[in-house]
């Protein structure tokens, strides 16, 4: 910083603070400089430094005097150029692009130009206004003769004008230039080595506390800033997460550790170096216990930590996998109920604050906050963390969530697409914009398919007809003021993909309405700045601005398009107007250049084209990214391992990665995240311990994903090598008087690989230092420390160290007194450890004592204890002779710790230190000891353990005394897996056998007991593979063929080609013939014997002797007595049906069929038939006609329409031809043909029509129709649910197609329910109606009128017989005309010739002897031809009868003499 003071003829200015350097050295040389500062008070401040001298410009003061004096220069440069002849001379003027040289001043111009570029824009203009009006009044002063000095004129002042600026923007970049060489040059000379200025202090702070560690540095350049922690430097990576916060800001470095614990106790320091040289800074954190009220805290926030202990997490948040529409939960779990004040938790999805929705559910129960989402989606995926307040500011955990594809319905299908987003937004389109899916099922993606929704709906519409290349798309067509919402499709060969979430809603808006300038505008003004906005292979978007004043009416826009070298243009949008100032062409020809104008148009009319916008050339392809670079996987757990890869060079920004894996040795690759990530590291979890990967990266864009990167080279997922952590429980086992032995626990975490041994350091209390015990690792836990003083209290502290470095210090062990040990009982027991952790139970271990007291050891007590409870109870009521013992009937889930005491003939000596607590449950993925042989026949015990280290080792012992004999096994190791082979099994090898990895953090073991039971088992079992014999799959079978023939025949295991049979019958070995054929399938295990005449010489026993390298077997059959003519006959009767079959035959036998029409169906079908083939039908032994046969299908057919009892027989079928014949029979005797009538009587029974009522002259008929009615079918009548009986006025009846009740003179005492009943032989079927009320009175009515008209119908007048239609008589003939009549009361008679009434006279006679009337013409001639007619009538009724008499001449034929005719009658009813 500078300070100035200025009294430059100016009031008193007092201290300026002036800022730093922007502008650098002019000119070396003359030492000038030109420094423009930032002052506090009046602004910008200019100093110009020439040689011992300084020269300062304020914007308030001296800047108008020193423009002043540049505009006089000016000026006078001016006239000098405009002294000119009439004669015109062209002055060319130097551009900004070429070579000058500058003057001072100029220089000067230039920097007070910088300085004053936070000058209002007014006061610019006005700067330019006023070097005009002097130009313009320089060049007043040279008058010109005539007019072209004039235009002469105007372009000099144009020229000036643009000269004035193109130079001042290149004298401001050519000094900022220089500025950024001075300023390189200042920090070059600036150039310092690193120092502290304010150091690091030391720190003592309270447990689960904060402490930053701050100090102040000065250097230059900038130094590289290291913190060490004990001498380690702080991996940020490695360590846990939020643990430690580093920051440097303006050479202010802190380190900030987050709740301290005891083991942040420790020196740290920090290294600050660069090419100048290098310094440190040390300080001490203590860390210290808080014990109560004398320890001198009394805050609030202590006491409130004494009520109530914080809950902190009870476990790590894993990786949670979901699928794609499909629900999840996210749980975290806490070790005790959340206090009040920790209660506002706050979940985050890649750091953005969620909250409560429909979508996704917080919630805080019973020490558990959820997250549950109930549809998920790909947007869904991502690093999820969980925030809770703490009295010191607030815990978190992050985990990642991932979101996997729904199973696609079209097998080979992309995966969804996602992050659907909308950009651009006008009054009528907008621009969409996605991310390519992961999946792409198996080809490449051929595009995307847009729909669109109306908020609110589900009626979705396509936005494109044909896929879209690249993941961004402008929609038109929209609605102004409309919601809409988008999904998107992909699609490739196989079909389309899910939908993708659809976008958040949309409103379509005009955005220029609030800002935008109307003015009274008619016809509007053309747009302006007509450009493409976005070019695509599918698509190019034009964006204008719009005419400035627009007017007040509505806007539209028409768009015309030229191809680059025409002058011809084409109206683009001429059925679709444009709203917004975006308009986007899709059929545009690829490769072509073209320009494009736009018209305004309003009610008022069309505006003038637009200026044509730049060349643009359609179709030009976007590509893809290309991959990252340097991908590399790392070990991280023992499920999970870190890739980080390079991010793209160039200033190329993807849109993010996604990563792919793929177990060695497979083909598939596998999508790790949905999702891209931006960061270019990931954590990939849920693979399988022990197995080998690689991975693939790819770059996301909007063109969609780039090529896959180079794979990573093969990692076998184990956890990442680290550096251990501390020892911990110091114990002392034996003591001298100058010498201690001291054991420790070993570290928690071993970091994934061997300890090399110890370090152990030693304090004497007396004494201030430490002092190191060993140079050189101790690979044991136990060391005996030598050269102490008696009567002296020493503290250990020991650290591990493995192939990653020395680890953690352990914290000081208590302080031992070194006095030499004389107590009789011996000292405590060492080591304690557990294996073989199980739901139930577990195996203990420990190291006898180093100290045995008065006598050697006896035996061990082992106590047990509940964590958190200080009870210790005693597990063997007997002590334990071994130093191992297994502890069983323990509660699942529970924790527990134990501890072990010695005991010698002086009694119990004192518990060790207790173990560490373990949880009786068997952890998920436990596996077990595998007990079997192996393909040589070697009996083998095998344990495979994915969780191993590539240091780890399997070591065996039986009966848990040490390894087995290494004369009776042997161990092989592959990869993962262990194998114990028995070298000669035999009850020796009976016993426990366990295996135990070694160099992992958490217990693999487990065990089996070799029972005398399973070695006999496996012995066999190894016999058997060592003396193989063939597998029999079935044994012999017996097939008669349809032939005849007698397959004997039996399956095997597949054999190779190399197997050998031979075949015994009756001790002599049978060869192949032609009789007796041998069949024997090797790549099946088929052995056949198919004999053509099976006789009494085939009878015996059938031996197949297989072989096969060294397996062998051999099968026997015995054929003989009841089997063997069982088989016999059978072939016998086979060979008879297949001889008969050669010939026409019956596939399907007679049978009967009733059909719903009660029509009974005999049908049978035949085949192998021709076309001389004849088909019969025979009933009872008679041949019966009727039957239908067809030849195509073989079907015969017999219908009976109406069976009855007459039906009842034998029943056949015969086919025959000259090739031979078959038959079929059917009995429908007896129980079959009341078998059959019972389903006539079922099918009749169900047809039956609903009861009805129907009145007759007699009286009321009720009656119900049928199909068929039999007499096998009982029926049975009810009047109110009492059976009615046939009498004289109750008549029931049937016919054969109706059953019938008739009520004959109905009275009232007929009313009431009928019911009718009918029994199949099965089952009976109900049928009612109600004759009673208005049913009743209406039947009876038209009882009555029937009635009275039969009585009419019967009694009215009628001519009965007689008279025949036509009757001819030849002349002079006497004709005689006889009918009958009838009617009561007699009826009147009149008979008429021609209609008129005949006068019995003369010729025409009529007599009437009782019901005879007859009519006699005598002499007949020509004129009584015609038509006569007798009419009778009675009071009942009337009728005529009609006859045609035709009279004929001698010798002529008679016309119609040769017709019959009848009399025709008419029929009158009685008025």
């Amino acid at each position: 910083m500078l300070y100035l003071r200025l009294e430059d003829g100016h009031s008193n200015m007092g201290n300026i603070l002036l800022g730093r350097v922007i502008l650098s050295v002019v000119n070396r040389e003359k030492e000038t400089f030109l420094c423009p500062f930032s002052c506090m008070r009046t602004g910008t401040l200019a100093v110009v430094f020439t040689g011992k001298k300084v020269h300062f410009w304020l914007p308030s003061m001296g800047t108008r005097t020193f423009f002043h004096h540049r505009e006089e220069e000016q000026k006078a440069e001016r006239e000098q150029s405009l002294k000119m002849t009439s004669t015109t001379r062209k002055k060319r003027f130097k551009t900004s692009e070429e070579e000058e040289t500058f003057s001072l001043s100029e220089l000067s111009i230039a920097a007070a130009l910088a300085l004053t570029s936070e000058i209002p824009q007014d006061y610019k203009l006005r700067r330019e206004a006023a070097i005009l009006e002097l130009e313009q009044r320089g060049q007043k002063r040279v008058r010109f003769g005539n007019e072209m000095e004039k235009l002469e004129k105007e372009v000099i002042r144009n020229c000036r004008l643009l000269r004035v600026r193109a130079d001042r923007k290149a004298l401001r970049r050519k000094a900022v230039d220089k500025a950024q060489m001075e300023k390189d040059y200042i920090e070059l000379r600036s150039g310092r080595p690193p120092m502290f200025w304010i150091p690091l202090r030391v720190h003592a702070v309270w447990e689960r506390m904060e402490v930053t560690l701050a100090c102040t540095i000065l250097a230059s350049p900038p130094p590289q800033v290291t913190w060490y922690k004990n001498g380690i430097p702080i991996n940020l990576r490695l360590a846990p997460a939020g643990k430690y916060k580093i920051k440097n800001k303006f050479g202010m470095l802190t380190l900030h550790i987050s709740r301290c614990s005891m083991e942040d106790s420790a020196e740290y320091s920090v290294e600050i170096k660069n090419q100048y040289g290098e310094a440190y800074s040390f300080a001490t954190v203590l860390v210290r216990k808080y014990y109560g009220k004398e320890s001198g805290f009394d805050s609030e926030i202590y006491r409130r930590s004494l009520i109530a202990r914080e809950a902190d997490f009870a476990f790590s948040m894993k990786p949670l996998f979901s699928r794609e529409k499909e629900p999840f939960t996210l749980s975290c779990y806490f070790s005790s109920d959340l206090l009040e004040h920790q209660r506002d938790i706050a979940w985050f999805r890649d750091g953005e604050l969620l909250q409560n929705s429909e979508c996704q559910k917080l919630k805080y129960q019973d020490r558990e906050a959820s997250l549950t989402v109930s549809c998920a989606h790909k947007e869904d995926e991502g690093f999820y963390t969980i925030r809770v307040p703490s009295l010191d500011g607030y815990k978190e955990q992050t985990t990642y969530v991932f979101v996997r594809d729904a199973t696609a319905e079209t097998a080979g299908a992309p995966g969804s697409p996602l992050n659907v987003k909308c950009h651009d937004i006008n009054k009528d389109c907008l621009i969409l914009s996605w991310v390519a899916p992961s999946d792409n099922g198996g080809s490449p993606i051929l595009g995307y398919f847009i729909e669109r929704c109306v908020a609110g709906s589900e009626d979705w519409v396509p936005c494109n007809d044909k896929p879209v290349k690249t993941c961004r798309y402008p929609v038109l067509g929209l609605a102004e003021g409309q919601t809409y919402q988008f999904q998107v499709k992909a699609v490739n060969k196989a079909g389309i993909s899910h939908p993708s979430k659809t976008s958040a809603p949309v409103t379509t808006y005009d955005p220029s309405k609030d800002k935008r300038v109307t003015g009274h505008i008619k016809i509007p003004l053309p747009p302006t700045n007509v450009h493409a906005s976005e070019v695509r292979e599918d698509y190019v978007a034009l964006a204008w601005d719009e005419p400035d004043p627009r007017g007040r009416e509505p806007l539209n826009y028409y768009v015309e398009k030229s191809i680059v070298g025409s002058n011809s243009w084409q109206m683009v949008n001429l059925d679709m107007p444009v709203n917004s100032p975006r308009f986007a062409l899709f059929d545009l020809v690829k490769g072509k250049s073209y320009r494009f104008r736009v018209r305004s148009v309003n009610k008022y009319g069309i505006s003038e084209p637009s200026l044509p916008s730049e060349p643009i050339t359609a179709g030009a392809k976007l590509a893809t990214l290309p991959p990252p670079s340097q991908v590399l996987a790392f070990r991280d757990t023992k499920t999970s391992v870190v890739l980080q890869w390079d991010k793209l060079k160039d200033g190329l920004e993807p849109l993010g990665y996604y990563i792919y894996c793929r177990e060695t040795g497979t083909e598939g690759w596998q999508t790790v995240n949905n999702k891209p990530v931006t960061c270019n590291e990931f954590t990939v979890p849920g693979l399988q311990p022990g197995k080998e990967y690689v991975f693939c990266v790819k770059s996301v864009s909007e063109a969609g994903l780039s090529d896959s990167s180079p794979e990573t080279d093969p990692i076998v997922v184990r956890p990442a090598i680290a550096r251990p952590s501390a020892p911990r429980g110091f114990v002392l086992l034996s003591c001298g008087k100058s010498d201690m032995t001291v054991g420790w626990k070993p570290p928690k975490r071993r970091g994934g690989t061997k300890l090399l041994g110890y370090f152990l350091d030693q304090h004497d209390t007396s004494e201030l230092d430490w002092h190191e015990v060993n140079i050189q690792p101790i690979p044991q836990r136990v060391y005996t420390v030598g050269n102490l003083k008696e009567g002296h209290l020493y503290e250990f502290r020991a650290c591990a160290v493995n192939m990653a470095g020395v680890g953690e210090v352990s914290e000081p062990s208590d302080a031992f007194k070194c006095e030499e040990w004389t107590m009789p009982e011996p000292g405590p027991p060492y080591d304690v450890k557990f294996t073989e952790v199980r739901d139930s139970s577990l195996m203990l271990h420990w190291q006898a004592p180093l100290y045995t007291g008065a006598g050697p050891v006896t035996g061990y007590y082992v106590d047990v204890c509940e964590e958190g409870s200080e009870e210790w109870k005693q597990i063997n009521k007997q002590s334990v002779a071994t130093t191992h013992m297994k502890v069983s009937d323990l509660e699942t889930g529970k924790c527990f710790i134990f501890r072990v005491r010695a005991l010698n003939k002086a009694g119990i000596g004192p518990p060790s230190l207790p173990s560490d607590p373990v949880v009786a449950k068997t952890k998920p993925g436990t596996n077990e000891i595998e007990l079997g042989v192996d393909e040589e026949g070697l009996i083998y015990m095998a344990f495979e353990a994915p969780e191993k280290n590539d240091s780890s080792e399997f070591i065996w012992s039986k009966d848990y005394e040490g390894p087995p004999d290494a004369d009776r096994v042997r161990t092989e190791e592959k990869g993962n897996k262990s194998k114990l082979i028995l070298t000669d099994p035999s009850e020796k090898d009976l016993g426990v056998y366990s295996v135990e990895v070694t160099d992992v953090d958490e217990d693999i073991s487990a065990s089996c007991t070799l029972t005398k039971e399973d070695l006999d088992k496996l012995l066999k079992r190894s016999h058997e593979i060592r003396n193989p014999l063939i597998k029999l799959i079935s044994g012999w079978n017996i097939d008669v063929l349809e032939k005849g023939e007698v397959r004997l025949w039996l399956e095997v295991e597949k054999l190779s080609p190399n197997a050998e049979l031979h075949l015994i019958f009756n001790e002599k070995e049978l060869k192949s013939t032609p009789t007796h054929k041998i069949n024997f399938v090797k790549g099946k295990g088929l052995v056949e014997l198919i004999i053509q005449n099976f006789c009494d010489d085939d009878k015996g026993m059938y031996t197949a002797q297989l072989q096969d390298g060294k397996a062998k077997n051999q099968f026997t059959l015995v054929l003989l007595d009841e089997r063997f003519a069982k088989v016999a006959e059978e072939a016998d009767a086979k060979r008879r049906e297949w001889k008969k079959k050669q010939g026409p035959y019956f596939i399907e036998n007679l049978r009967w069929k009733v059909t719903e029409s009660c029509e009974v169906l005999l049908t049978c079908k035949a085949t192998n038939l021709r076309k001389d083939t004849s088909f019969q039908w025979f009933f009872n032994k008679k041949t019966r006609t009727g039957g239908v046969f067809d030849p195509q299908t073989g079907i015969g057919t017999l219908r009976v329409k109406k069976i009855t009892k007459a039906d009842e027989g034998q029943y056949k079928a015969l086919v025959s031809d000259d090739r031979g014949e078959d038959y079929t029979q059917l009995d429908l005797t007896k129980g079959s043909f009341e078998d059959l009538l019972k389903e006539l009587c079922r099918i009749s029974a169900l047809s039956a029509s609903p009861l009805k009522i129907q009145p007759t002259e007699e009286g009321i008929k009720i009656y119900t129709d049928v199909k068929y009615y039999t007499d096998y079918m009982k029926t049975t009548w009810y009047h109110k649910e009492k059976q009615v009986e046939s009498r004289d006025r109750l008549k029931a009846g049937s016919t054969m197609n109706q059953i019938w009740l008739h009520i004959l003179n109905p009275t009232d005492a007929d009313k009431g329910k009928y019911v009718l009943e009918l029994f199949d032989g099965n089952d009976t079927h109900k049928l009612s109606t109600d004759l009673s009320g208005q049913a009743f009175e209406d039947a009876l009515a038209e009882h009555r009128r029937l009635k009275e008209a039969a009585v009419a119908e019967k009694c009215r007048a009628r001519v009965v017989q007689g008279l025949p239609d036509v009757a001819t008589i030849m002349e002079d003939k006497t004709l005689c005309l006889t009918c009958c009549v009838s009617g009561d009361p007699y009826p009147e008679i009149t008979w008429f010739k021609n209609e008129k009434v005949i006068v019995f006279k003369d010729r025409y006679k009529m007599d009437v002897k009782g019901t005879v009337v007859t009519i006699t013409i005598e002499k007949v001639c020509n004129e009584d031809t015609g038509k006569y007619s007798i009419y009778v009538k009675n009071k009942y009724g009337s009728e005529t009868g009609q006859v045609t008499i035709s009279v004929y001449k001698h010798g002529e034929i008679p016309v119609g003499t040769e017709e019959k005719s009848q009399v025709e009658t008419v029929m009158r009813k009685p008025k």
